[in-house]
């Protein structure tokens, strides 16, 4: 049996697959709101009644085991017994204190101003550009430093959680041969930067991150810190200049905004670095990404608030070209979403820097 367009008659399966899918702003928010309250943190080790859990973070029992019961449906949380509560391996990654956690990541991905950007898709689809600033009257990221301190705060231990998660099997997937200082651009709060400065005693390091950013870098990094003396932390916009020589220059997960903002960060390693100093792009690349949904899906998140994208390969590496760096292997980050883009400056795009 068809339908009148010719198309075959949808089966229950497919009919509750799309409803689910339209819902799933609702199952983004529960996970927000069950974070926000606290539930996988009053939640211990042993199984417990929702009204001793609601007791411990001040909510309604009734409303709460509704918000529980829902989490379940999808592997947050087990319902052991009537109104008794256990935690899954995927309920652990939402506490606080979890060792490799998801906590600030699902509440960056959730922050208040996605709610009002969302539904907006479909103007940035037909302009191609961030509807961000049409909603809040500024650019994204001066609208987290100026105005919104706390999903900027949110912004950075998210970044931070995200590199807690990969930075080891980077460090193992990056080629340090013959380096002797690496710059980590965009490197945040300088987690990856501290993972490879650990495992290489020989090993220099340049912090290169926003000012705001970079005043809470990792102690370690910071004067008095066990690294200190291998590490410069320099405040900036990469857009604008880096000011940093190495022979080794990353962008992790970094040159995700519009192609124009993308290519004048590549220019400014051409610009800082010497003839033959490597660049390594650490992305999540659309094609070959063992998590299409969720790359997918973040392509137009930043589409949404700064006018950027995910990458494909032919992408990236045509911008690096434009911008002086030949490309060279792609490698998948074992265990992990990511890829390293390697490239090289090439000679006629070096500027005046000093490598290391």
């Amino acid at each position: 049996m068809t339908t009148r367009t010719g198309s075959p008659t949808p089966n229950a399966l497919q009919i509750t697959g799309l409803r689910e899918l339209g819902m799933s702003l609702g199952f983004a928010g529960a996970v927000r709101a069950a974070v926000r309250l606290g539930a996988p943190d009053a939640l211990g080790d042993e199984p417990a009644d929702v009204a001793a859990i609601a007791s411990a973070i001040g909510a309604d029992t009734e409303t709460l085991d509704r918000l529980m019961r829902a989490l379940t449906s999808h592997g947050v949380f087990e319902e052991v017994a009537e109104r008794v509560y256990a935690h899954t391996a995927s309920s652990r990654l939402l506490r606080e204190d979890a060792p490799v956690g998801v906590r600030y990541m699902v509440l960056w991905a959730t922050a208040p101003w996605t709610w009002r950007a969302w539904p907006r898709l479909d103007e940035a689809v037909r302009s191609g550009k961030a509807v961000f600033p049409d909603i809040y009257g500024k650019e994204f990221f001066a609208y987290l430093r100026e105005e919104d301190a706390a999903s900027a705060e949110v912004f950075d231990r998210a970044m931070t959680q995200s590199s807690a998660i990969t930075s080891a099997a980077v460090a193992a997937t990056l080629d340090l041969r013959g380096v002797g200082t690496v710059a980590d651009i965009g490197g945040g709060q300088g987690h990856l930067l501290r993972t490879l400065l650990e495992a290489d005693p020989a090993l220099h390091g340049v912090l290169f991150d926003l000012e705001g950013v970079v005043a809470g870098a990792d102690p370690a990094l910071r004067p008095g810190g066990a690294l200190a003396g291998r590490t410069r932390i320099i405040g900036g916009d990469c857009r604008q200049g880096i000011g940093a020589g190495a022979d080794l220059y990353i962008y992790k997960n970094v040159l995700e905004w519009d192609d124009d903002s993308t290519l004048a960060a590549l220019r400014s390693v051409t610009d800082a670095a010497r003839p033959g100093a490597r660049v390594a792009l650490v992305q999540n690349l659309v094609d070959d990404s063992p998590e299409m949904k969720v790359t997918t899906t973040m392509d137009l998140f930043l589409l949404l608030n700064v006018g950027g994208r995910k990458h494909t390969r032919r992408s990236l590496a045509g911008l690096m070209e434009r911008a002086g760096i030949e490309p060279g292997e792609v490698r998948p980050v074992p265990d992990t979403s990511l890829h390293v883009v390697e490239g090289t400056v090439a000679d006629a795009a070096a500027g005046t820097g000093e490598g290391s």
